[in-house]
């Protein structure tokens, strides 16, 4: 199979599938889709669509946030994050000075004309020093 935009590829795959809900041997219902609907939350969360608008080949869109929301109850995206980053290449932690910017006001620059607060500017006077 060749690799999919959004799509797990086959050794991340087996990395996580023994870890997922519904396999044969656990008590409950048997999912025949596990990796169509891991797919669906991948895809959502790579493209940054909402909920409503996965494509119709992942299914009801209702249907995949309900077992997201089971999933992420009984903590099983937690185990699946864990083994994934257990190698993690960073594919996607990669941040150079190419896609970041920084305004001019980020890196503690003042307005022009400003000055900077002084400490006393912020501190509010006691009950006991009104009193005095």
């Amino acid at each position: 199979m060749g690799q999919r935009r959004y799509g797990l590829r086959d050794d991340q795959w087996k990395r996580i599938e023994g870890l997922l809900p519904g396999r044969d041997e656990t008590v409950g219902v048997t999912a025949k889709d596990n990796r169509l609907f891991v797919e669906a939350v991948v895809y959502r969360y790579r493209a940054g669509i909402p909920w409503r608008d996965l494509p119709e080949r992942f299914g009801p869109w209702k249907a995949v946030h309900t077992r997201f929301t089971r999933w992420c109850e009984r903590g099983v995206w937690e185990d699946v994050f864990t083994q994934l980053t257990a190698d993690a290449d960073n594919e996607y932690a990669m941040i150079d000075a190419t896609i970041v910017r920084a305004h001019q006001h980020a890196a503690g620059a003042r307005k022009k004309g400003g000055r900077r607060p002084t400490p006393s500017a912020n501190k509010t006077r006691s009950g006991a020093a009104k009193a005095a």
